[in-house]
């Protein structure tokens, strides 16, 4: 069988200029019947067949408990594709994808359902040309990590058979619950596949606008000499939901939105806002100025006044009723988990010494964003003092929805008094290029499956951001700190606001 990429030609040719296409493998989904498999990995797999990205003699296989056939498995994938691809369904790809789905029945405890999965690979490789590189994605609890691990090594999977073909390893987060768990974790990863092929997902950092930050700031002249302390009074990090916890009480309570958003998405984006320039851009360089930055990292000596935990309420939002945090289903009425969390933090460097970074996430806030938000330092106003308007410049970088940027700056109002006031220029992708921005697990699983890590965080990163987090925890556990109440569809409790009232800085309305 030949597997040779020309007889698969690109969707779309601007596809050939900006990607490279991956070879022949097998991606190998733990958890496929999860929400996030059947909503966003299946669909995001089949949109990479779709534009032409992976090869004919790509493989794709789910393992889990259902008593499935491969038909019965293939219904599946194409009824969730059909739902939640980005791409036109086409008849043809599906043809040509379908023809190397394969479904593998058995617990994660099962030696005989591993063996079945040797032996699946196995047939792919003979009859559909994978060549032997598999990856293994275990989008399952992290409490289930450890035992997949095992049995993977066990029956010889996670072993490249010859020096040609490869096996890697993808990990959704949380990579643990804290820095000595963390450590745990990746010294179990590490026991089984080598650093080099450990790939922590942190769909995040597949969004366009989070990869074109390094662009805006070092391919921009105009924004690199301010963005500093010099001109920059204070940083904003902000990640906003709608909805609450629905059915994820199971993994929600007793981690809470720190853990879930802060750790990993919120400090990724700080390291990317604060981080020297790289001297290329090769995983290695992208990944010491993050490390860099995380290790600068400084708390606040009154930790008290650093932090704001609360929790969402029942009432009305967008003219719907909702449920309280304590209505939801198997939410204990003593939780003290926190459906919203805003921290504050600085870093100690010479770019941002005495800057302030302001991080918060929230269920059941105003809207769904995620943004960051540098804002300047006040104009002296020497021509202007007599302005009522808080007239403070500010460059916002959307990373989602309708990913863009805004840049705040002042202008005179028209009229004869000499009046100002802040005004916007937007500049969103959707309205500036042709090309779409692929969904954020199209990049990154695409990167599995090509070996190229500089967007995915490795252990020294998670260590790191624990690090930070875990003074926090210790804090708020010690003090039995109780999350403040606050309403569906606001911006989270007053003591959030609080937080920043007492440094003379407000929370940006997204």
């Amino acid at each position: 069988m030949s597997n040779s990429h020309d007889k698969n030609p690109l969707r779309d040719p601007r596809d050939r200029r900006l990607t490279r296409v991956a070879g022949p493998s097998s991606l190998v989904f733990f958890g496929v019947t999860g929400d996030l498999a059947r909503k966003k990995l299946l669909p995001a797999t089949y949109d990479l067949v779709n534009r032409g990205l992976l090869p004919p003699s790509f493989a794709l296989v789910g393992f889990g408990r259902r008593d499935w056939s491969d038909d019965d498995f293939r219904a599946e994938v194409r009824t969730h594709v059909e739902q939640h691809s980005r791409t036109e369904f086409r008849e043809d790809v599906w043809q040509q994808f379908a023809k190397g789905i394969r479904f593998v029945q058995g617990a994660f405890d099962e030696d005989a359902a591993y063996k079945r999965l040797k032996e699946t690979l196995s047939e792919l490789e003979a009859e559909h040309g994978t060549q032997g590189n598999h990856a293994f994605y275990l989008s399952i609890p992290p409490k289930a990590f450890e035992q997949v691990l095992k049995q993977l090594s066990a029956h010889g999977l996670a072993q490249s058979e010859s020096e040609k073909s490869w096996r890697r390893v993808v990990i959704e987060k949380p990579f643990g619950h804290d820095l000595e768990s963390a450590r745990e974790l990746n010294s179990i990863v590490e026991d089984v596949f080598p650093a080099d092929s450990i790939f922590r997902i942190d769909h995040y950092l597949g969004k366009e606008t989070v990869q074109n930050l390094l662009a805006l700031r070092f391919a921009n002249q105009m924004f690199e000499p301010v963005w500093n302390a010099n001109y920059i009074d204070h940083v904003q990090i902000t990640m906003a939901e709608p909805f609450g916890i629905g059915t994820r009480a199971g993994y929600y309570d007793g981690v809470g939105a720190a853990r879930d958003v802060i750790q990993n998405h919120l400090l990724q984006l700080l390291a990317l806002t604060a981080m020297e320039e790289p001297n290329s851009f090769n995983a290695a360089a992208l990944r010491a100025e993050k490390e860099k930055v995380l290790a600068a990292v400084s708390l606040p000596q009154d930790l008290e006044n650093a932090f704001a935990l609360g929790q969402y309420e029942g009432g009305y939002q967008g003219g719907e009723e909702v449920k309280g945090f304590f209505e939801e289903k198997d939410i204990p009425a003593d939780s003290r988990t926190e459906t919203f969390a805003a921290l504050k933090v600085g870093i100690n460097t010479r770019r941002w010494a005495g800057v302030p970074f302001y991080l918060r996430t929230g269920k059941r806030l105003g809207r769904r964003v995620t943004e960051i938000a540098l804002v300047f330092k006040k104009s002296p106003n020497l021509l202007f003092h007599q302005t009522e308007e808080n007239c403070q410049n500010a460059i916002v970088i959307r990373v989602q929805p309708n990913e863009g940027m805004t840049i705040r700056f002042a202008s005179k109002v028209p009229g004869t008094q000499s009046q100002i006031r802040n005004v916007n220029m937007d500049f969103g992708y959707s309205h500036s290029f042709t090309e779409e921005s692929p969904e954020a697990y199209e990049r990154l699983i695409l990167d599995v499956l090509l070996g190229e890590p500089p967007l995915f965080p490795r252990h020294q990163e998670v260590e790191l951001s624990w690090q930070i987090l875990d003074p926090f925890e210790k804090y708020w556990a010690e003090h039995k700190i109780k999350p403040e109440p606050y309403a569906p569809g606001s911006w989270g409790p007053d003591s959030a606001h609080d937080m920043l009232a007492r440094d003379n800085r407000a929370w940006r309305r997204p």
